[in-house]
């Protein structure tokens, strides 16, 4: 079984890869610039800490 939508995203992203070669720099560098030629307003948030896990003793 196929999802269309899957697909269709799978087909995009290829032809996106070929016309840099798939050259990963390539890619990032025209992203950078989509986004910075985007006029809109970047923003960074911090990254959210997640509290270890704390183990309780097991009853054996």
């Amino acid at each position: 079984m196929t999802d269309e939508i899957v697909e269709e995203v799978r087909r995009a992203r290829e032809a996106y890869a070929k016309q840099f070669n798939y050259d990963l720099r390539a890619i990032f560098a025209d992203i950078k610039k989509r986004q910075a030629d985007s006029g809109r307003e970047l923003v960074s948030l911090p990254a959210k800490r997640i509290p270890p896990l704390t183990r309780t003793p097991s009853k054996r």
